[in-house]
């Protein structure tokens, strides 16, 4: 695997691969990541890997400084994956000046769910984004549906600018007691470790009663939370949203997805599932 710091290094690779495949990461990677690896070698000759812990896209108190860092073992967990190229830029080499210039979603997408939370959140993705596709210009790029909202903000970015690149939703990896895959989860002490997976069954529990019958969404939302909430989380919100647009259904719309962001102790997770 060749290991790119410079934007000039990875330029010099694109210019030789005929089909090309991003992947952009914040490194400490787990299984999810490793799948999303493993499903662009089906839709290209070369897989670039990127790692950048992206500044823009944390708050002031945000984890930023303490995001965890592990490049040796990121490096050869892509190896072992095959992929041919790492793309590792250092801050200065990402923005060598203030980023002035940058790209702002639409509140609609960007200012609901996650981004009502985390203001600035995806305006930060978006941009860094757009960066690592001027930088690799790659014919498709994947992002984990564990990120849904962040795929969404994404894929319609990518249409509206008229850019070239085909943007794939891998399927969320997890444990086998429900947990979805985050680099976060580190974050987690044993006993929260351990009713982590409580979040996956309640919106198990929601999806259930929606196939079951169940149209009083809002019901189902309030009980999520509720639940949560006995079981000692903060929740920021348990949302039942169309899959198109994340925006608010009709009780007879169909296409579902049901998203949550709750915090564990100090841990903020996020899951969804379709309906």
């Amino acid at each position: 695997m060749q290991i790119h710091e410079t934007i000039a290094s990875l330029r010099a690779v694109r210019r030789k691969t005929a089909r090309m495949a991003l992947v952009p990461t914040m490194g400490n990677l787990h299984e999810g990541h490793i799948a999303l690896m493993t499903q662009a070698r089906d839709h290209a000759d070369q897989v670039v890997a990127t790692i950048f812990v992206n500044r823009l896209q944390f708050r002031p108190g945000e984890d930023f400084e303490k995001y965890p860092r592990t490049f040796a073992a990121d490096c050869e967990r892509l190896e072992a994956a095959g992929v041919e190229h790492l793309f590792a830029p250092t801050e200065a080499e990402m923005y060598p000046r203030l980023q002035t210039y940058q790209i702002e979603p639409p509140p609609e997408q960007a200012g609901i769910l996650d981004g009502e939370f985390r203001p600035g959140h995806f305006r930060g993705v978006a941009t860094v984004v757009m960066k690592l596709f001027q930088i690799a210009q790659p014919d498709v790029a994947l992002f984990g549906k564990k990120d849904y909202q962040q795929l969404m903000v994404i894929r319609n970015m990518t249409q509206e600018f008229n850019l070239p690149i085909e943007i794939i939703g891998g399927e969320t990896v997890r444990a086998a007691d429900g947990l979805a895959l985050s680099s976060r989860n580190g974050y987690l002490s044993t006993a929260e470790r351990a009713e982590a997976p409580h979040l996956f069954r309640i919106l198990t529990k929601v999806v259930e009663a929606i196939r079951a019958g169940s149209r009083n969404l809002s019901l189902l939302e309030e009980g999520a939370i509720a639940e949560l909430q006995d079981s000692g989380w903060i929740p920021d919100y348990v949302a039942l949203r169309k899959k198109l647009d994340l925006q608010l259904p009709s009780a007879h719309d169909s296409g579902l997805l049901v998203l949550a962001a709750a915090r564990l102790g100090s841990t903020r997770l996020i899951d969804n599932l379709e309906v």
